[in-house]
């Protein structure tokens, strides 16, 4: 099962998140999202646990705990939406080479 983790502490690391899923079952990974240009994490993150029941009871545990001074939130992971349309930002605007 994939597992959100969100409202994460900037400071906290794959290792620490990791760690603290393995308490519950066998982590498969772990993995802070980061940004593309910083490289800083973004403050959420995504576990992979292969026993639905241990991920379970991991989430059941570690929802809305404290951890660094914030509240966890831990789900399941919902499949990342296609994103539809062309978003040009930054990039030519339509109708010729106005530039």
């Amino acid at each position: 099962m994939n597992i959100y983790v969100g409202n994460m502490p900037f400071t906290m690391s794959e290792a620490q998140l990791s760690d603290a899923f393995s308490a519950h079952g066998a982590v498969s990974s772990a993995r802070l999202v980061t940004d593309r240009d910083s490289g800083r994490p973004k403050g959420f993150g995504f576990v992979e646990m292969a026993d639905t029941a241990e991920a379970g009871s991991a989430i059941e545990a570690l929802n809305g705990t404290e951890y660094d001074g914030r509240k966890l939130v831990v789900n399941e992971a919902r499949p990342r939406e296609e994103r539809t349309g062309s978003s040009m930002r930054g990039g030519r605007r339509s109708g010729g080479n106005r530039w």
